[in-house]
């Protein structure tokens, strides 16, 4: 059989750990003997960050600013027990996600993938609730300081027109530690526009929730501008869909979303987005088992798993033992980049590949056949088959072919 023929590459991010295993496993069974890949090859594996003093993940980003469609595999954000792992870094490098999302200033929309067997643990959820996740600025840029006791702080703003405006930062009897964060008005409109034009395209209603009545100037900023961009740009094309905008305070959106049937996208600053989309996957059934996506506003698309390295597998590996990880994300992850490669080419036959390659997946799924992690939480199913991963990439190989 002919391999289909790709136009344009892919931006092709590797990445660390058992998930970098399984990345390679997907390319050589799902994807190779099918497409004649066209990858522009980057790898975000924490020692080649390392060694390029973490250049290679500022190209890879630029790349897929360039060619407009990226696939990422999940990567390590080191921290202090990072450090004992790996005694050759030269320091604790940013998370790559932060600096491509910081590049690309996109949004990102994270959406479980529902399977008739996986009831969510919150009762009354219906259907799928996606995250619409700021990706820009908040903690993730924030510069922190630690402070010894008595001393004294200010932050200054110089306008860039010769006036100065200066706060004092209160001093403490004990040690402090502060933190100071920052976003645009450009990123956070640009915010706003993707998850209004996400919700015309799927025709979802879109919720947005921040603490505006504490955090008056910060949180105040991205409440006004996601109102004055729905009114100015949106109302009158929600009324014609037959969906709505809500905005509430995110204590109460939580309290309304645990009660709420689901189906629709809830809007959220990078930090809240960042806890919220985990609390929903893991609701939903598993981590492994969302899709997510970057989409920035001059029209580039990564798509990744949600989830991370899954370390705990990767030492298992090492020692040669048969391991059961969850593969949907990561194969989801290029199906979607796939997908919207053909979509841009002009490749219909790319397109339905990634189509038939998901539904392969489901379809195996719904059989009985399943990693662990599924299968601790099946319900309502007599055939349940728990396998490794490697067995589970051969049974969707064989629906596939």
């Amino acid at each position: 059989m002919s391999k289909i023929q790709m136009k344009t590459p892919l931006v092709e991010m590797d990445g660390d750990e058992m998930t970098r295993i399984i990345w390679a496993q997907i390319k050589d069974t799902l994807l190779s003997p099918y497409i004649d890949l066209k990858c522009e090859y980057y790898d975000l594996g924490l020692l080649s960050r390392n060694d390029t003093d973490d250049e290679i993940t500022r190209q890879a980003a630029l790349a897929a600013k360039k060619y407009g469609v990226a696939v990422k595999c999940a990567t390590i954000t080191p921290n202090a027990q990072r450090k004992e792992e790996y005694p050759q870094l030269k320091k604790l490098w940013r998370s790559p996600n932060g600096t491509i999302r910081g590049i690309l200033d996109g949004t990102v929309f994270r959406t479980p993938i529902p399977l008739s067997f996986v009831r969510p643990t919150v009762r009354t959820w219906e259907a799928p609730i996606t995250i619409a996740r700021h990706a820009y600025g908040d903690v993730y840029s924030a510069v922190e300081m630690f402070a010894e006791p008595g001393a004294r702080g200010k932050v200054v703003f110089d306008d860039g027109a010769g006036s100065i405006t200066e706060t004092d930062l209160p001093a403490f009897t004990s040690p402090a530690v502060w933190s100071i964060q920052h976003n645009t008005y450009k990123s956070i409109r640009s915010f706003a526009k993707s998850c209004f034009n996400y919700a015309l395209s799927t025709k979802q209603d879109l919720w947005f929730s921040t603490k505006d009545t504490i955090a008056k100037k910060y949180d105040g900023g991205f409440k006004d501008i996601f109102a004055e961009e729905y009114e100015n740009n949106y109302k009158q094309d929600f009324a014609e869909t037959g969906i709505t905008y809500f905005y509430t305070l995110i204590d109460d959106a939580v309290a309304r979303v645990i009660r709420s049937p689901g189906g629709f996208i809830w809007a959220l600053k990078n930090y809240d987005g960042d806890v919220m989309s985990d609390m929903i996957s893991s609701a939903f059934g598993s981590l492994a088992m969302m899709t997510s996506v970057l989409v920035s506003p001059d029209g580039a698309f990564e798509y990744e798993a949600a989830h991370g390295t899954v370390t705990r597998h990767y030492y298992r590996h090492l020692k040669g033992e048969k391991t059961s990880t969850n593969p949907i994300a990561t194969i989801f992850a290029w199906t979607g980049a796939l997908d919207k490669r053909g979509e841009l080419d002009g490749l219909p036959e790319l397109q339905a590949f990634a189509k038939k390659l998901e539904t392969a997946c489901i379809d195996t799924l719904e059989s009985g056949v399943m990693t662990q992690d599924l299968a601790m939480l099946a319900e309502g199913s007599e055939k349940i088959t728990p396998v490794t991963t490697d067995e589970f990439l051969r049974a969707v190989a064989g629906r596939l072919s």
